[in-house]
This record gives C-alpha cells, sequence and structure tokens, in this order.
C-alpha cells in the first residue's frame, strides 16, 4: 500500500510541472534499527514514479562512507536534493503531515536554480564572508514550519556560502535537547544562536545576520 494518497499524487502532479531541470534525491538510511527509514525511502520512491524530473539514488549510511563525507551526512534518513549542483539543502527524517510540503517546495526551487528571493535579500547574502549553516527544527503537525524551511532552502540556493537543514525535531530527540527546541520552527544558526518562529524574509534574514560578526550584519 503507497503512502501518497490519489489526492495527494494529484496535487504533486500538478506542483511537478513547473520543474525546469531534473532534481536528484540522493537518501541516506540503514537497514536496521532507524525508525521511520522504510517509510522516508518508499515515499521518496513514490516521488519519483510521479515525474521522469525527478530521480533517487539511495546510499547506506553505514557503507557507502565515500558518500557520507561528501555530503556531510552524520545522521539518518537524510536526503539530499540537487540537481547539477548541491547547494547544501537537506532534510533529516520522514517528511509527513506538514513537512511533506516543505519536501516538495525543496524540489521546485532545487529545479529552478533560481532562490527566488527579493533584491535587497540577495544583495545581503551577497556580502557574507563566512559560512552559515541553518538547522530549522520542524514537527509534522506544525503548519507554520514549511515556510520557514523554504525560506532557508532559498538562502542555500542564493549563496554558496549557506547550508540549510530542515530536521524532524521528534526523531531526533537528542539533537532538539542539545538546541533546547521546546517550540517549532526553531532555526538554529551555526550551532550556537537561534530564531525562533516563522518571519518575513527580510525580518528572518536580518535576525540571522545579527548573530553574526559585526562586519557580516552591517
Amino acid at each position: 500500500m503507497g503512502l501518497l494518497q490519489d489526492s495527494d499524487i494529484t496535487e504533486v502532479r500538478e506542483r511537478f510541472e513547473e520543474l525546469i531541470t531534473p532534481v536528484k534525491l540522493i537518501h541516506f538510511t540503514q537497514e536496521s534499527n532507524l525508525e521511520y527509514g522504510r517509510e522516508a525511502l518508499q515515499l521518496l520512491e513514490e516521488l519519483t514514479q510521479i515525474s521522469s524530473k525527478v530521480t533517487l539514488e539511495t546510499c547506506d549510511f553505514q557503507r557507502d562512507k565515500e558518500k557520507v563525507a561528501e555530503y556531510a551526512i552524520d545522521q539518518v534518513p537524510a536526503t539530499v536534493i540537487r540537481n547539477g549542483k548541491d547547494y547544501g539543502i537537506r532534510f533529516y527524517g520522514l517528511p509527513a503531515g506538514f513537512e511533506f510540503s516543505a519536501l516538495l517546495d525543496a524540489i521546485l526551487v532545487v529545479s529552478k536554480g533560481d532562490s527566488g528571493l527579493r533584491p535587497e535579500t540577495r544583495e545581503k547574502l551577497a556580502q557574507l564572508t563566512e559560512p552559515l549553516h541553518l538547522q530549522v527544527f520542524t514537527t509534522p503537525t506544525c503548519p507554520y514550519c514549511p515556510p520557514a524551511v523554504k525560506m532557508a532552502y532559498q538562502f542555500a540556493i542564493e549563496s554558496d556560502l549557506v547550508r540549510a537543514d530542515g530536521i524532524e525535531a521528534t526523531e531526533f530527540p537528542d539533537l532538539a535537547e542539545m538546541y533546547q527546541v521546546m517550540a517549532v520552527p526553531r532555526t538554529i544558526i551555526n550551532g550556537n544562536a537561534h530564531v525562533e518562529g516563522t518571519l518575513p524574509e527580510h525580518f528572518f534574514l536580518d535576525a540571522i545576520l545579527k548573530t553574526l560578526k559585526p562586519r557580516e550584519a552591517s
């Protein structure tokens, strides 16, 4: 039995009509003791059946060490969303519920290869001089999470210095506890600062830049 219902497939097919360049999903999993691992893989397999522009490569977290190192994967299940270029866009966990929308958004923005951000946002991101790692914690029941994840992904599309992860908080409780995730969305910035909630584009970026070195935030 498939995870996607007929109505889901219809909606995905309509959204996938916007695809421009092919998108490759590189999924990292492992055979044993992985909660939701089978479901995450099945969901991605079902997506690839909807459009020939979306393909899937599966890697074993324990055996495919070179791939794990290449994509800096440190936990599973994990999915890389890329086209001919790796933009540093990742989703960790099973993208269920509202998180499924975030995965579709990632596929679409990667296929277009354009962030779609406002000119002012692009200008500020162009001024970055050091790497920026955004980890957006989400849950399947949070309707406010997909916009925050999508925006982080857009930042990664726009700047080679930005990496963006969507992380299903309930699947990685140790990580959520380490970053004191009590509510979602919560965006962790370079592992040592955070932004709460979903903010408009310019507020979100300004809040992030304020946590960086003074020369970055100016």
